[in-house]
């Protein structure tokens, strides 16, 4: 790896460490703007035209909703009679780091950048780079209608655009999407939900784009490569699996936490989830089915199976052994 990456990489890591470790929203606001300019770099390259612009995309909507989060913080701290609950300035604040993230309806965005780059920067966007504001979140969030209605927009948006992409990078960004919106409902109910459900939902996507850059696919046409491979075979479809939250893979166990926390308050919105889940998770068996089941002579094979993909793929069958977590959390 080149220098500049690695000091890039590290400048985004701490830049992440300063928001969350802040007490006052102004060092968050830096954290996050030190973050933005570190990670402009690694999603720009000379070599592919798409990325740069995708990474020039990217940098005019943070700027953006960093402008709004700076004046909200402004007139938050100015208006000293304000009502925390009700306020507009705090549902701009909320907004602007909704758009930060991705999440409905605010993530326009979010899906073509992500079709402009490549495997590593699209594995940060869609996991390192919601941290920083999703902990800001946990600090913000007193408004509960309006998050109520972004984690159901989020799941609703996520699971039926989703439907007719055949784009890896584009569905992966409508699942993170998705997945948005059940984070969002971890923090609602409780904030190590929120942790267990992010470090795995980073766990299985980490297990699929190692996959997929390894194979160097961007098309679910391109996957007929791994035909013969059963190894890679299996650890596809066990991988989307999990990230729809089939039992009993790992990738249930956030999802039956939520569930489980939010029947406590009502059974509306539960079935709603679980509806909106299947939804997700037929796209995923749709399109696992239509790749690795119809042979083509257009694509070379491809036989060898990286030992790490066996590890992660235990890890993911592993999900017996964690769901006695689950009474720990509560």
């Amino acid at each position: 790896m080149k220098f500049w990456k690695i000091l890039f990489m590290n400048i985004l890591i701490f830049s992440s460490l300063i928001t969350i470790s802040s007490i006052s929203w102004f060092s968050m606001w830096m954290g996050l703007e030190i973050n933005m300019m570190a990670v402009i770099p690694l999603f720009s390259s000379y070599k592919n035209m798409y990325s740069s612009e995708s990474a020039l995309k990217y940098f005019i909507i943070q700027t953006l909703a960093s402008i709004i989060l700076l004046l909200s913080l402004i007139m938050l701290l100015m208006n000293l009679k304000f009502n925390f609950e009700s306020n507009i300035f705090l549902l701009s604040l909320n907004s602007a780091l909704f758009t930060k993230i991705g999440a409905a309806p605010f993530h326009f965005w979010f899906p073509e950048i992500i079709e402009g780059l490549n495997w590593t920067s699209s594995l940060i966007l869609l996991t390192w780079q919601k941290i920083a504001p999703m902990v800001m979140i946990m600090y913000s969030s007193k408004t509960m209608l309006f998050t109520l209605i972004v984690v159901l927009t989020s799941m609703i948006t996520g699971s039926i655009l989703s439907l007719n992409q055949l784009s890896i990078r584009k569905i992966l960004a409508y699942s993170s999407i998705n997945h948005i919106g059940w984070m969002l409902a971890c923090i609602y109910y409780n904030y190590t939900f929120w942790m267990t459900y992010f470090l795995i939902y980073m766990l299985i996507s980490i297990n699929l784009i190692f996959l997929f850059k390894k194979l160097n696919v961007y098309y679910f046409n391109q996957l007929h490569s791994i035909l013969n491979n059963k190894t890679l075979k299996f650890s596809f479809m066990m991988n989307f699996l999990s990230l729809g939250g089939m039992p009993p893979l790992i990738g249930f166990l956030p999802k039956w936490i939520v569930i489980q926390s939010s029947m406590e308050n009502s059974f509306f919105i539960p079935a709603i989830m679980i509806f909106i889940t299947l939804i997700m998770l037929y796209t995923y068996i749709r399109l696992i089915f239509n790749s690795l089941t119809i042979k083509t002579l257009e694509f070379k094979t491809f036989d060898y199976t990286p030992k790490i993909l066996i590890y992660f793929n235990l890890i993911n069958l592993n999900f017996i052994v964690l769901a006695p977590l689950i009474w720990f959390l509560n």
